[in-house]
């Protein structure tokens, strides 16, 4: 059931940020919110200078409220931004439509919570042909035995658990990458 898991590669990438809502964020613990908004911040800027494509998901978003302002300012401009009430981002009426049009096999997840619209998303993701990656210091729960169990659950399904940092340096490769010191900046 396990997959090899493969490095990612920019060109391959598609990163989806999943409800990353004022009103949810609100109610995670502090700090892990923090610590995933600023990786998914770190994300989403290597991703426009990598022209990896995004995705942004909003749970009922006239509940939860909008993106939170601090990832909406790293958006790149052609960022789909897709509402949605199901909590698998895959049930989404134009989610799967948007990852089969940027025709890549490896997708990112960033996003809350850990334990329901991510793992949902990247189990049904798993189950097509693409390769799904889950950022686990850019995905959080409000508990974090939730959040714990979701990772171990997404593992054993063959989903690659990263981290922020060691997916940049996949995208990046090389340290003689054109990018390579904007990039290593933003993890300073």
């Amino acid at each position: 059931m396990t997959t090899i898991a493969a490095l990612c590669s920019p060109s391959q990438s598609l990163l989806a940020v999943v409800d990353t809502q004022t009103a949810l964020a609100a109610a995670m613990p502090p700090a892990k919110r923090d610590e995933v908004l600023r990786n998914t911040a770190i994300l989403l800027q290597a991703a426009s200078l990598l022209s990896v494509p995004v995705l942004l998901t909003e749970q009922y978003p006239k509940g939860l409220g909008k993106t939170e302002a601090a990832l909406i300012q790293h958006l790149p401009p052609a960022t789909l931004v897709i509402e949605k009430t199901c909590f698998s981002c895959c049930g989404a009426a134009d989610f799967m439509g948007a990852v089969q049009h940027s025709r890549r096999n490896q997708i990112i997840l960033a996003g809350m919570e850990a334990h329901v619209c991510i793992l949902q998303t990247a189990l049904e993701l798993q189950s097509t042909t693409m390769q799904v990656f889950v950022v686990e210091d850019a995905v959080c729960s409000r508990r974090m035995k939730n959040k714990t169990t979701a990772l171990a659950r997404l593992r054993q399904a063959g989903v690659v658990v990263s981290n922020t940092e060691s997916l940049l340096f996949e995208w990046l490769r090389d340290a003689g990458h054109e990018h390579f010191k904007k990039i290593s900046a933003l993890i300073r």
